[in-house]
């Protein structure tokens, strides 16, 4: 999920200087303090709900206090309650409810870094817990849900977290004031303790919950001044690594409940087909096989162990109606999107100057035409749900990101009322966009109501690539008109493919035009004075599609990105000087430029036959990133040799998170621009496997140097950036080696096709 949904939701203009919010409302909040069970301190906060029109609602006060998704008693008319809680026992022990989820981006550790640097607790002191699916705690303001995407969890958390945590300190510290009779002022916190320097008294936290829980909460608490920090910006070992490294961590996929049974599913291989009929006589003569169940377009069987489902699998004699979609050819979604493109007019995402007079005053016109495949997000962990329906109630067990939309579904599907339904959410063993769907959760619970016992549904990996939800093809028309010096004076854009909003967040597509589809595109660091910039929507033919690590700003880049180095080359200048030149009016996106540019050597020595090295720039996710990578071409093969990101994400919490971060994404966005291409035949995913869906090896991974830039700003997105800011610069360096200017992807059949 990026950027667009949020501007969407909120109603903002993106700001390259300023978070999505000001500071005044992001920091407006109402704290509360209540005793918590068995002796405690328990404090909650809340922060702006924002209607699905995207306007601020009126912002309330929470009533009383729940931890851990406990029943509590509702607040006055027209409360809700607080959407995340610190609570503080008498141990001295820290717990925090937190509704983002941890996929691999490390927010299980940053986000306590927040806590743990205002409330003066050291950080392994925090432990965390899920948040239950809750929207009117949890919800994301952000995102206008409880949503983990959008690579806005520390955005999300950066002013509330501290603030929370600033508070609890204040409350301690003044109760142990109290308890010494002395003045607060003189009092001061410092590892989990309460110091008074004068008398050298010194008290636990745990020893002060009770007191602190009777008073007062104070308001506008002052955090920290930068310079002050002791957690926020060091390098710290991630929390949750112990656990994944000894096997001890629990993901959807390892959940095990007395009695579990196991299915294994076909999907109809068409998409939009159906089930026609099954004949399962053989199926059941094998052990272990225990039943065999229809769900729409698709078939289970049911086993003692996943082995005997599989196999049960392989022996149905299964006939599929097809329909129409059989006729769905990658052809035929090609043309249509060439025709779109066509159309006279499109939704306009934004229009400045004169466009058509721009290009009739300019000297050279440049226009390119941009194609990019559909993606599946082929997780490490396969797509799985574990469900137990009973006429009483049901329990889910699985790694989300949506948790309330996987209790809408089953309400939908069993009819039960929602405070029935029990959600148990895991890590995610890769997220990227596929667990914001509920799918999975949907075909589980179908299945479910058939057999009556806890049941785990296991896609295989060709289930998983076969009937994914896709990254959209999008087909992207490009111009420009450069003046006698080779500067661009007009420039137009039509970007054509799915709207992932329309079916996802409807509200958010407004006169046509998804935000998510024209990100990055109508937002450009760049100085152009004449632009226009709009999306035409086409649909390919029941080929579901998705979001996908990014998915606007991963389009926009590759496109834009590329076509600046056209223009650089059309004008003869270096294309990284050609940027510089164009980003006066945002000096964090020429900074970034600078120091990835310095540190990866840019100008120096000429590189080797074969060798080439290109550049992109990227304001994203409210984060500036440049990118430098150096390639090898030898007889269609591209060898990536090095890559060096400079990235400005504002304040910086965890070092090495941003740095595993980006890392992580540039290897995604690699594998990605090299191999990944989902292709339709006859209405089918022709891929099946990592065997023709090919992943970047150990062995072909490049060094990859972060270099991250200091800055006083609010913190941006880290998680999705690394991807989107790499696929441009790739191609750029393969053009600097080969002379080949590659307007589709993935590379390598383009390069074995050029």
């Amino acid at each position: 999920m990026s950027q667009g949904l949020l501007d969407a939701q909120n109603g903002a203009k993106a700001d390259t200087a300023s978070p999505r919010f000001s500071r005044r409302t992001f920091l407006k909040f109402s704290a509360t303090v209540s005793a918590a069970a068995g002796g405690g301190l328990l404090l909650g906060f809340s922060m702006p709900v924002r209607s699905q029109g995207g306007e601020p609602q009126e912002e309330v006060h929470p009533g009383k206090t729940v931890i851990g998704g406990d029943a509590s008693e509702p607040g006055p008319s027209g409360v809700f309650a607080p959407n995340a809680f610190i609570q503080i026992d008498n141990t001295g022990k820290v717990a925090l409810v937190i509704p983002k989820v941890e996929m691999g981006q490390g927010v299980y550790t940053s986000i306590p870094m927040l806590i743990a640097e205002e409330l003066e607790v050291p950080l392994d002191s925090v432990t965390i817990d899920h948040a239950p699916p809750n929207e009117k705690l949890f919800t994301d303001p952000l995102l206008g849900g409880q949503l983990t995407g959008g690579s806005t969890s520390i955005r999300y958390a950066w002013d509330p977290m501290r603030k929370a945590g600033a508070t609890a300190r204040v409350l301690l510290i003044n109760a142990a004031a109290q308890q010494w009779q002395v003045d607060p002022s003189t009092c001061h916190a410092q590892a989990g303790q309460v110091i008074h320097a004068e008398s050298n008294r010194t008290v636990g936290y745990g020893q002060l919950v009770d007191a602190a829980a009777k008073l007062p909460a104070p308001q506008n608490v002052p955090l920290k001044d930068p310079k002050d920090f002791k957690i926020i910006g060091t390098s710290v070992k991630r929390l949750d690594s112990p656990e994944k490294v000894d096997g001890t961590a629990v993901f959807g996929l390892d959940v095990r409940l007395p009695g579990m049974v196991y299915a294994v599913i076909a999907t109809s291989p068409v998409f939009g087909g159906t089930l026609a009929s099954v004949d399962d006589t053989n199926a059941k003569k094998i052990p272990g096989v225990r039943q065999v169940v229809k769900a729409d377009n698709a078939v289970a069987v049911i086993g003692d162990h996943t082995w005997a489902a599989k196999r049960g699998l392989a022996a149905l004699d299964v006939q599929w109606n097809e329909g129409a979609g059989a006729k769905v050819s990658m052809q035929q979604i090609v043309d249509d999107l060439s025709a779109a493109a066509d159309h006279g007019t499109g939704a306009v995402a934004r229009k400045d100057g004169d466009v058509t007079k721009a290009f009739s005053d300019a000297k050279t016109r440049v226009d390119a035409v941009y194609q990019q495949p559909f993606l599946a997000h082929a997780t490490m962990e396969p797509v799985n749900c574990t469900v137990h329906v009973r006429p009483d109630g049901c329990d889910i067990w699985l790694g989300t990101q949506v948790p309330t939309r996987i209790v809408d579904t089953a309400v939908a599907v069993t009819g039960l009322p929602a405070d029935k339904i029990v959600v148990h959410n895991h890590l995610l063993g890769g997220g990227f966009g596929r667990r914001l769907e509920f799918d999975m959760a949907t075909q589980a619970l179908k299945i479910g109501k058939q057999v009556g016992v806890p049941v785990k549904v296991v896609w295989t990996r060709e289930e998983d690539i076969q009937h994914d939800m896709y990254r959209p093809y999008y087909y992207d028309k490009i111009s420009a008109g450069l003046d006698a010096n080779g500067k661009p004076v007009a420039w137009q854009h039509r970007i054509v493919g799915s709207s992932i909003l329309s079916r996802f967040a409807p509200p958010a597509v407004k006169n046509g035009v998804d935000p998510d589809a024209v990100e990055v595109a109508s937002d450009l660091p760049y100085d152009l004075p004449n632009q226009l910039i709009d999306y035409v929507r086409q649909e390919p033919h029941a080929v579901p599609t998705a979001f996908w690590r990014g998915v606007g700003p991963t389009r926009s880049t590759f496109v834009v990105e590329s076509f600046v180095d056209e223009l650089a080359a059309q004008a003869k200048v270096d294309p990284v000087k050609y940027r510089r030149d164009l980003l006066g009016k945002s000096p964090r996106a020429r900074n970034v430029l600078d120091t990835a540019t310095q540190a990866a050597g840019w100008g120096g020595p000429a590189m080797s036959a074969g060798q080439g090295r290109g550049v992109s720039v990227m304001h994203a996710f409210g984060s500036f990133f440049s990118m430098v990578v150096d390639v090898t071409v030898d007889q269609g093969e591209v060898s990536v040799n090095r890559v060096v990101c400079a990235v400005d994400c504002g304040m910086v919490v965890n070092p090495n998170t941003i740095e595993a971060q980006v890392q992580g994404g540039i290897i995604f966005g690699i594998t990605a621009a090299l191999y990944s291409e989902i292709t339709i035949k006859d209405g089918r995913v022709q891929q099946s496997n990592f065997t023709d869906y090919r992943m970047l090896r150990m062995d072909q991974s490049p060094p990859i140097d972060v270099h991250i830039v200091k800055s006083t700003e609010a913190p941006g997105g880290i998680g999705e950036p690394g991807t989107a800011a790499l696929a441009a610069a790739l191609t750029n360096a393969i053009f600097a080696a080969t002379g080949k200017r590659l307007r589709q992807l993935p590379v390598g059949s383009q390069l074995q096709t050029a």
